[in-house]
């Protein structure tokens, strides 16, 4: 019988590919619609920001980058792990789940199976390959002390071992914000979520929740025939109010595939319909987040 594990992955995956298929419907409209207005179709892209400097994901990227994130969170690894982990998967795959590499080299960190990292199967898991890459990094001493690219070639091996310095920036800033500790620091401009039932909009939040976030529960609400689902961070531990931030912006840049219309976390939201103005805003009075209390994430 098909493990839980399984089965959420293929609601998962069945529902990127609907949301896939009917967004590009919904994105011919948007350029149609834009060059009747003269205006230029929406760049979809997640941006992560300090106030001083900026770095942007695609929303493919910023799906995977969000995933490494929440496994950061599950494992209680400090933020210099993420911060090591996007540097290499930046450089070894610009954050993509590739089927090719140099030699064997699979998957979004380029894992070789004939190294020992698990199966062809198993590396291009973007679960068990960021497992994998943690489980070999806590094992390096003193690796939250080291250089970015140094901490990262001693995982990696690499044949360019100060490749992964000109990703640091991009890797810092996204890594502040989905931990939590830049609060609203990152924002993602999509186009308009597909068209999908609420139920069915509700199981694939529930199910990427379980796969990347797996010691969470969402609570189903609904309002004005809205469905809400209310995700209690206090099961991570650690300080609610930064935890709910990190699980916000985990559910903001995975929007794309989860088809998610806003998402918000003390006293503040983001609205995909927003588009190319999407910010963090605060809710407004009446808005059913009024009083949520600190750790929940409200996503719709």
């Amino acid at each position: 019988m098909p493990s839980r594990r399984s089965r959420t992955r293929r609601v998962v995956r069945r529902a990127v590919v609907l949301l896939a298929a009917l967004g590009l419907v919904v994105a011919g409209g948007v350029i149609v619609l834009n060059r009747v207005n003269d205006a230029p179709p929406i760049v979809q892209r997640c941006i992560a920001s300090d106030g001083d400097r900026s770095a942007a994901l695609d929303p493919e990227q910023s799906g995977n980058a969000a995933l490494i994130a929440a496994i950061t969170l599950e494992r209680e690894l400090p933020a210099r792990a993420l911060t090591i982990a996007l540097a290499t998967v930046m450089q070894e795959s610009r954050a993509r789940n590739l089927d090719y590499g140099d030699r064997d080299s699979l998957g979004m960190f380029q894992q070789r199976p004939s190294q020992g990292w698990g199966s062809e199967e198993q590396v291009q898991d973007p679960h068990y390959a960021t497992h994998a890459f943690y489980d070999a990094l806590v094992r390096v001493d003193g690796y939250q002390d080291m250089e970015i690219t140094v901490a990262a070639q001693e995982v990696q091996r690499s044949g360019f071992p100060d490749a992964y310095a000109q990703h640091e920036t991009l890797a810092r800033l996204f890594a502040s914000s989905l931990t939590g500790y830049t609060s609203g620091g990152v924002i993602c401009r999509l186009a308009p979520a597909s068209p999908v039932e609420q139920a069915e909009l509700v199981e694939v939040l529930q199910a990427r929740l379980a796969l990347d976030l797996p010691s969470l529960t969402a609570s189903q609400e609904d309002h004005d025939g809205a469905a809400h689902l209310l995700i209690d961070v206090t099961a991570l531990g650690g300080e609610p109010e930064r935890l709910g931030w990190a699980v916000a912006s985990w559910a903001v840049m995975t929007a794309q595939v989860t088809g998610a219309s806003e998402v918000s976390v003390a006293g503040q939201r983001w609205l995909r319909e927003d588009g190319a103005d999407a910010a963090w805003e605060p809710v407004p009075e009446g808005h059913p987040a009024v009083g949520d209390p600190v750790g929940i994430v409200r996503v719709s």
